[in-house]
């Protein structure tokens, strides 16, 4: 995910949200939402202060208040945000500027542009706060997983993951991909594995403010 904002806001930061007197307005559909996850979180993390507008019946809805200046930040993938309009307009015109980033490294497409990760080593965040941003950012390192019922042979299990792994190599499935300006980076299934083992394994404080986050 990414934060952006629009460009002629006085926030040219996260650093300037977490000093501002009035915290900027973002768009949203609902509290669980990509703009209200990843505002939460920085709130919990960093200290930066967000007034959430939420009730848009889609990032549609959200782009079009943000032209009409009755919101002025939302978050979305970084893939969206560089394949779709309007945003492919709004880079042409400098509409927007880009905020933060949720990866764990900075994407290509946003070098200049910090990860809540370096973030979050700037203003110290506590272990249970970086916790606390694995598990709500997990989805994006899952992607969209295949999965298998319980109690699937280990030797099937290893012949599913070798044809996922050839399947993903296809050379007209990467020039797909390509034509559609979308992103691939496939994780193996051992990696996936032992993500969610290491998710599924959480103090109660951290499963406390977890529980927290997603009432609010």
């Amino acid at each position: 995910m990414m934060l952006y904002i629009r460009a002629d806001s006085p926030y040219k930061s996260i650093d300037d949200i977490i000093k501002a007197k009035e915290p900027p307005k973002c768009g949203g559909s609902g509290t669980a939402d990509q703009s209200a996850l990843l505002t939460r979180l920085l709130e919990e993390t960093v200290g930066a202060k967000f007034v959430r507008v939420l009730g848009y019946k889609g990032g549609g809805e959200v782009d079009l208040a943000m032209e009409r200046g009755e919101v002025v930040c939302r978050a979305t993938r970084i893939t969206v945000h560089f394949s779709r309009e309007p945003f492919l307009s709004w880079e042409k015109k400098g509409f927007d500027r880009h905020l933060i980033q949720a990866g764990k490294k900075r994407d290509q497409r946003l070098v200049d542009v910090p990860t809540i990760y370096e973030l979050m080593d700037k203003y110290k965040t506590s272990e249970v706060g970086r916790r606390l941003t694995q598990i709500f950012l997990a989805g994006d390192e899952l992607g969209r997983p295949m999965v298998a019922p319980p109690g699937v042979p280990a030797d099937r299990v290893k012949l599913l993951r070798e044809a996922y792994t050839r399947a993903l190599k296809d050379p007209d499935l990467i020039a797909e991909v390509d034509r559609q300006r979308l992103d691939m980076e496939p994780s193996s299934g051992e990696e996936i594995q032992a993500l969610i083992k290491e998710l599924m394994e959480q103090k109660r404080e951290v499963i406390e403010r977890v529980k927290k986050l997603l009432e609010n």
